[in-house]
């Protein structure tokens, strides 16, 4: 096998969707920090460079790896609803559902508790140490990238909507050109500030102040109180075995679960012995993928307000169940009530020197979030409860003070059978991300696929859709190198396609392999503009 673009180290290793992103967290290493440290650094470049996705308005998740007690932790850095926020004062306003942007669609930002949080917990350096380079680019400008510029296109009628995000990421009322600097002064005024204050300064001193007068003037109903009470919470991770190994995932409200059901349905197959991106694998993966997202959008949701049945799904029981409705001459259609989300985020793989292992994902949920840039602070506030919540009373995620909704960020870790640690990987891309994930899984545990050859090979989406007649119904999006014999195989199994040309699917999988003489391989997707890049 021909091994193609694999990056390899016997330090640490970074890996994201953009090379300034990577070379932040690697400059990190080389400086003597460690995994946390450098990723942090990472997140916080990455609310400049893509600002379209992430920053200091949005929510994160993670995955954290100690390497010499080998416990994994995880993060959960979403936020609730305002105290304000009921089914009865949406519909007062004649409201059918949570508006898509603007301030009714905002939750309490949680990733700036995040950061200050995993470096206490975790890092060895501060806050003030990691946020120069993403104060330095706001400051002094960020090359514009390809899919930041596609994003001020394909988005353009929503930024023109909303004035301080028109002003900021629009040159004169145009999309600015690819590789053009733009600047965002008033975030690394912001920085500075947190750099100053800490997270204090975001949920209780004057940047809380800023977002709540912000709100009270543009329709939103945030209040002090709704920041101050505001804390991430450290969890257990969920888990499954799968060929030997063990999945490691973010809990619920993360719809990390769905990746996992997906894999544990795929347990009760023998799925090496097909040809990867071979029509029955595909479609074994497809028909776990529509059980998985149908269980989430019935029953998960925020754990202090709903049960979720986490453990039943996950047993070997259910998978079996389930797993004998699976028919390899035809697919399912079921009706459902709820359409796929494509988000826009942003993730990143660390390894450092010791062995520990960070897998980070942030995300403002939809791209320029909710549109809302708070008046002098360039913050970029997120949409979550317009992607997340609906006003259906009963329903697991119909929105309530202080709820989280279910949320699509989800991140993972690979063990081996010693609780080594072998893979660490994540993927961006809203309901799209738990299906990716299975696909880089299968890639590596069920055909033996190397890191790069696994997040190149062709990728698939299947996308929950309603047509103009409001009837439910799937379409999978395709790459077009699996060949057409596999397409044609696929709709003589009743798949709709919808077949895209290659290495356009979107997306951003990231992966590094530990392997046990402590070599790092690194692989990251061309569909993105990132790299894998080795501590020297």
């Amino acid at each position: 096998m021909k091994h193609r673009g694999i990056v390899m180290s016997k330090k640490g290793m970074v890996s994201s969707a953009h090379t300034l992103i990577s070379a932040s967290g690697l400059k990190v290493l080389n400086r003597g920090g460690n995994a946390m440290d450098a990723c942090i650094a990472m997140a916080l470049t990455s609310g400049v460079v893509l600002p379209d996705m992430c920053g200091l308005g949005g929510d994160a998740f993670l995955l954290y790896y100690d390497a010499k007690t080998q416990k994994i932790t995880a993060m959960n850095g979403s936020g609730g609803a305002p105290a304000k926020a009921t089914i009865e004062y949406y519909q007062s306003l004649g409201l059918k559902s949570v508006p898509k942007d603007g301030m009714l669609s905002v939750t309490v930002p949680g990733a700036v508790d995040v950061y200050f949080e995993a470096l206490k917990q975790f890092g060895t350096l501060s806050f003030a140490d990691l946020c120069e380079d993403a104060i330095e680019l706001s400051e002094t400008g960020v090359p514009v990238s390809e899919k930041v510029a596609r994003h001020m296109h394909t988005d353009y009628q929503k930024m023109c909507r909303f004035k301080n995000l028109k002003n900021l990421y629009l040159k004169d009322g145009k999309p600015y050109p690819y590789g053009e600097l733009v600047y965002n002064k008033d975030y690394a005024k912001s920085l500075r500030y947190l750099k100053e204050h800490g997270r204090d300064g975001f949920y209780k001193g004057k940047l809380a102040d800023k977002i709540v007068e912000y709100s009270h003037e543009h329709g939103g109903i945030f209040e002090k109180s709704d920041f101050e009470n505001y804390h991430c919470q450290i969890l257990e991770p969920i888990s499954v075995d799968y060929r030997g190994y063990r999945i490691f995932q973010t809990p619920p409200v993360s719809q990390g679960i769905i990746h996992l059901e997906e894999l544990s349905i795929l347990n009760q197959f023998n799925m090496s012995q097909y040809e990867p991106d071979s029509a029955e694998a595909i479609h074994l993966m497809v028909e776990a993928k529509k059980i998985a997202f149908r269980d989430r959008m019935k029953y998960f949701g925020d754990p202090e307000f709903v049960e979720n049945p986490t453990e039943i799904l996950l047993s070997e029981e259910y998978a079996s169940q389930v797993a004998g409705c699976i028919h390899m001459d035809s697919c399912a259609n079921e009706d459902d009530v709820f359409e796929h989300e494509n988000g826009h985020t942003t993730s990143m793989i660390v390894v450092d020197q010791e062995g520990n292992a960070v897998s980070f994902i942030h995300s403002i949920s939809a791209t320029w979030g909710s549109g809302e840039i708070v008046d002098g602070t360039g913050i970029l506030l997120n949409n979550r409860a317009g992607t997340g919540f609906n006003l259906q009373a009963g329903h697991p995620n119909a929105i309530a003070p202080y709820k989280k909704t279910m949320h699509t960020l989800n991140t993972y870790l690979i063990t081996d059978s010693n609780g080594r640690l072998k893979y660490v990987g994540n993927t961006p891309g809203g309901d799209n991300q738990p299906q990716w994930n299975m696909q880089v899984v299968c890639n590596l545990l069920d055909f033996g696929l190397d890191v790069q050859s696994s997040v190149e090979h062709g990728k698939w989406a299947d996308m929950h859709t309603f047509d103009e007649e409001g009837k439910s119904h799937h379409v999978l999006k395709i790459e077009s190198q699996v060949g057409e014999e596999v397409l044609e195989k696929l709709r003589q199994m009743g798949h709709t396609l919808k077949v895209i040309e290659p290495f356009t699917c979107s997306g951003a999988c990231q992966i590094i392999e530990i392997q046990e003489d402590g070599l790092r391989l690194g692989g990251s997707d061309p569909r993105a503009d990132g790299a894998a890049m080795p501590e020297i």
